[in-house]
């Protein structure tokens, strides 16, 4: 008898486990992903969008290193020239996801700065990685930091351009924050425009603007070209701070729930290769270099 009765609790104690947490789980998502009985994605090709920065890794090796036939999908990546054009794809459906600027995720749930439709993040794909660059003019003119550009945009001798890379983006989050924090007015004191991350190197070159916040490679490659600096780096600003993200919309993910999870857990796969030696990271960097 008591064996039984102790049968019986245990019985009791792993089916309300079960019980637990499949509530946690959402029910769209549980009664989509299960449908008729199938783990199967609903779709076989999966369209990602990316801008060519080094925080696009996970998406593109994915892809190149088949991660994804595991999971019974093909993931086509996509290059885009401008976040402009990764959240106009997102939300008219030409890409059913995309490596993307976390804070314009949110402006496009909330309808600010651009069109408003429900999101979804599936993953976060990385943290850190960005810097405010600014060039070696103002260098010369004394400014090396937050302190010292204030004096020199208090001066007022001529009006100072910054670039970040989309209007509720991080970039512009990072800038607007750090000229902030130093008695600047990003709104007032100086000008800020928006450029595609691949178009900063370029357009500082020839004088448009006298700084930027960016991702890598785009820091780097003012200091290797000799034309800028890195002022201060966004983990300095917010320690391990979110960055790009798996979006899609939210009514992509309630048709593929089942899509989703296996392009998640391709990515999640890649990124696990990508850290586990120095020969990885230098396949994944040719690799994402030939993209730019």
């Amino acid at each position: 008898m008591d064996d039984k009765r102790n049968f019986n609790r245990r019985d009791f104690l792993l089916a309300s486990a079960g019980a637990g947490l499949m509530a946690m789980v959402p029910p769209g998502v549980r009664s989509g992903a299960w449908a008729a009985g199938s783990d199967a994605p609903e779709k076989k090709e999966v369209r990602i969008g990316f801008i060519p920065l080094t925080d696009c890794s996970s998406v593109v090796m994915a892809a190149v290193n088949k991660f994804d036939e595991k999971y019974g999908i093909k993931i086509i990546p996509t290059k885009e020239a401008s976040w402009a054009s990764v959240r106009d794809k997102l939300v008219n459906g030409e890409l059913d996801a995309a490596h993307v600027l976390y804070g314009l995720v949110y402006g496009v749930q909330l309808g600010i700065g651009g069109p408003k439709k429900d999101m979804n993040v599936l993953m976060t794909l990385n943290q850190n990685g960005q810097a405010i660059t600014l060039s070696n003019q103002l260098r010369d003119k004394g400014a090396t930091d937050g302190a010292s550009l204030a004096k020199l945009v208090a001066k007022k001798e001529r009006e100072y351009t910054f670039a970040h890379t989309f209007p509720t983006g991080t970039h512009a989050m990072w800038l607007y924050y750090w000229m902030a924090a130093h008695g600047i007015n990003p709104f007032k004191d100086v000008k800020t425009i928006t450029v595609p991350p691949p178009q900063m190197v370029a357009n500082m070159r020839v004088g448009n603007m006298d700084g930027y916040c960016v991702g890598e490679p785009w820091g780097n490659r003012a200091i290797v070209d000799n034309i800028g600096f890195t002022a201060v780096t966004t983990q300095d600003i917010w320690v391990d701070h979110p960055e790009k993200v798996l979006g899609t919309t939210a009514e992509w993910t309630a048709k593929n729930p089942t899509t989703a999870r296996a392009m998640t857990a391709a990515i999640i796969d890649a990124g696990k290769w990508i850290d586990a030696s120095l020969a990885n990271k230098q396949k994944t960097a040719d690799t994402v270099a030939s993209t730019a």
